[in-house]
């Protein structure tokens, strides 16, 4: 039986979450300086220490056009350690999804990546007949010039996550910017750097509200705190001063956040104290890694 896709529609903009995968890294790796006994209180760990981080891909329908934020953790590209180590529990099905929706592979327009680390650029490619081909033929892919560069010439710490299989095939699709690009009028890409060189994030603006997609400077609700950073980040004040400026930018908008990570919540508004949750709309498929009894942790 097939999932079912959650959808928001914001103004014109339809927002769907495709079945991209689900992946459990360590939760102490995922909360960095923030001790266990703390951020246990808003997000579920099992026995061993893993959170659940889905990875799922945002499809954007705007204006007769067809974008995704960012593409899955892929399909068959990962060997048994890396599957143990990441705790992937599930891979990209991400032509069943778009078939949910009517659509294909082909239809898409634009892929925007906030960044190019294995868990969200590996549903950019398939392995094909023995050799990696681009997943999404027809669509311009959006990468931030430091990212493109970061991921062709990965370093030390980073070949761990930046992988040619990933890049590759859709060298020839690729469209650079450097600190802002707007796409079409209502979706705006901002770099920020922090948890990589060139990470970025996504903003959506329709008649005056706003919807902000942090990526993995702040992957779930529960890292709202802008000192509560990843030990994953390449450049963790740089995270810091992102989230503090973009979390103040949408106390200013009364904006709401879209997730890509999160196991609960699909999006979340906070109220202007950033205190309580005023609105949210609940991912709809269980996580394997639940608190013991269901309640709302804000």
């Amino acid at each position: 039986m097939t999932d079912r896709l959650d959808t928001l529609i914001f103004h014109d903009i339809k927002l769907t979450w495709i079945d991209g995968g689900i992946t459990s890294m360590d939760g102490g790796a995922m909360f960095g300086p923030v001790p266990k006994p703390l951020w246990s209180k808003k997000y579920p760990a099992n026995e061993k220490n893993q959170i659940e981080l889905p990875t799922d891909a945002i499809l954007i329908q705007y204006k007769d056009k067809n974008y995704l934020i960012d593409a899955g953790v892929g399909t068959g590209k990962l060997t048994d350690k890396q599957i143990r180590n990441y705790g992937v529990r599930e891979e990209t099905k991400i032509e069943e999804s778009l078939n949910q929706v009517g659509l294909t592979v082909q239809d898409i327009d634009g892929v925007i990546m906030t960044h190019m680390h294995f868990d969200h650029a590996g549903g950019l490619t398939q392995l094909k007949e023995g050799q990696y081909v681009s997943t999404f033929k027809n669509a311009v892919i959006y990468v931030n010039a430091i990212e493109w560069d970061e991921i062709r010439h990965p370093n030390i710490r980073s070949k761990s996550t930046y992988w040619k299989e990933n890049w590759e095939a859709v060298e020839e699709q690729v469209r650079t910017f450097e600190k802002s690009l707007e796409i079409v009028p209502g979706i705006e890409l901002f770099h920020t750097g922090g948890h990589s060189k060139g990470h970025s994030i996504v903003k959506l603006t329709q008649d005056g509200e706003t919807v902000l997609h942090l990526a993995d400077i702040m992957p779930t609700h529960a890292h709202q705190n802008p000192l509560w950073v990843l030990g994953f980040d390449d450049y963790p004040m740089n995270s810091i001063t992102a989230k503090q400026y973009w979390m103040e930018e949408a106390r200013k908008l009364g904006a709401k956040f879209i997730f890509y990570h999160d196991a609960f919540y699909r999006m979340v508004q906070w109220n202007h104290s950033g205190k309580q949750i005023i609105d949210r709309l609940e991912r709809s498929k269980e996580p394997y890694i639940n608190f013991d009894t269901k309640k709302d942790n804000q």
